[in-house]
């Protein structure tokens, strides 16, 4: 009976949804504290893939695939290294867009600006760019005598649960890490870290908890709060961390969202949930029109600014969010309460929020709601349903009257 343990053992490794990246995949320390000095560079990859087997997938993200950089790929990376002086920080073929995606180094002294004007030249380069930073959109606060979950109240998500509670859709929540085992957190969260494989760090990221927690936290438990859709199924992707230890502002960049937005494709989410806001990125922006292409509904933060030359919420097609709280009235920009807003926080506690990223999270709650019960809803028709005329709350119940035709919220 030792060869069916072994056969049971490989079997559920390979059914982890917990995966380690690959070294060549992690960027190193210097990389994720500062941006500055890389630069992020495709080229084409050719692959011969093999035949398929039944019950598998010809290509995948979980770096155990047979989608790898071809010869040719290597090669080219071999000579940009070479001819320009580079040092090859981390690489990662991206199946999605055929090409393998890399990050140099540079020396220091180059002139940024200059090596990628003459890299875009090179015809063995397909794209190029600089390693841009991002930055999750909450700052922590507490009040320990506010209305508990008064963003619920007011968005009347407890009529809307009469007629749906997200059953079966699918929603990637790219952030930093969660507390996945928290008490008020369905057990059925699949979790991916394109940081690292730090998993103590992932359980005590403070931000993507408190996401989650807004989207999926069990209701009629006994303990803590209602999430908006706690029926939905969560996919936790880590691709930014942790400004300082025990912080919530939390940083990310162009390697690591690229290569979570790809796994939330691959995973064929319903809904991608970006609460981070960074300037406009070449790369990413293939990747999230690809998802919408793909009939993904992807929900991002507007930033204090505005959504101008600010990713991804200047990519056609993305739903932009605002907290409720700035009234800014802008066409097609959605609000929602975004200052005191109650959810999860690591070690099983809870926390006050506030930002564009706690009203983008409430945003994908609702429209999770939406897509469970019309599973080919568009980004599109979500926002004419739930857009108003004037700065005031989505009204979650009367935007699943309207979409099922029904006469009542109850």
């Amino acid at each position: 009976m030792k060869w069916l343990a072994c056969l049971l053992a490989v079997c559920l490794s390979a059914c982890s949804s917990d995966l380690a990246l690959r070294a060549s995949a992690t960027l190193p320390p210097a990389a994720l504290a500062a941006s500055e000095g890389y630069v992020v560079v495709t080229v084409r990859n050719p692959v011969n893939l093999p035949t398929a087997h039944a019950a598998s997938t010809p290509r995948g993200y979980d770096n155990v695939g047979p989608y790898l950089a071809g010869s040719i790929a290597r090669a080219t990376a071999r000579r940009l290294s070479r001819d320009y002086g580079l040092r090859e920080a981390a690489s990662w073929p991206i199946a999605l867009l055929d090409v393998h995606c890399l990050v140099y180094q540079l020396v220091p002294g180059t002139d940024a600006a200059l090596l990628v004007a003459k890299l875009s030249r090179d015809p063995q380069v397909e794209s190029v760019q600089p390693l841009l930073a991002f930055e999750a959109a909450a700052h922590p606060y507490n009040d320990p005598y506010a209305q508990l979950q008064q963003n619920v109240q007011q968005m009347d998500v407890e009529a809307a649960h009469g007629f749906s509670r997200g059953a079966g859709v699918r929603v990637a929540v790219i952030d930093t890490g969660i507390e996945a085992n928290h008490p008020d957190l369905p057990p059925t969260v699949l979790v991916r870290n394109f940081v690292d494989n730090d998993s103590a760090a992932f359980n005590s990221d403070a931000h993507g908890t408190a996401v989650a927690g807004l989207i999926a936290a069990v209701p009629d438990n006994g303990i803590g709060i209602v999430g908006i859709a706690p029926d939905a199924t969560l996919l936790a992707y880590k691709a930014c961390w942790r400004v300082a230890a025990g912080g919530i502002r939390a940083v990310c960049n162009t390697f690591t969202l690229a290569q979570a937005l790809a796994a939330a494709i691959e995973a064929h989410a319903d809904i991608i949930n970006l609460s981070l806001a960074g300037p406009s990125d070449p790369l990413l922006t293939r990747l999230v029109r690809r998802a919408i292409d793909a009939g993904i509904i992807v929900i991002g933060a507007v930033p204090p600014g505005g959504i101008a030359d600010a990713f991804p919420t200047d990519i056609p097609g993305v739903i932009a969010v605002d907290t409720i709280e700035g009234h800014r009235a802008t066409p097609g920009v959605l609000l929602a309460p975004g200052h005191d807003v109650l959810s999860l926080a690591p070690q099983g506690h809870y926390d006050y929020y506030s930002g564009s990223s706690l009203a983008t999270a409430e945003i994908t709650g609702i429209v999770a709601l939406l897509r469970s019960r019309h599973p080919h809803l568009s980004g599109q028709e979500a926002v004419a349903l739930l857009e108003t005329d004037s700065p005031s709350m989505p009204d979650a119940c009367a935007a699943l009257r309207a979409l099922l035709h029904k006469s009542g919220c109850s």
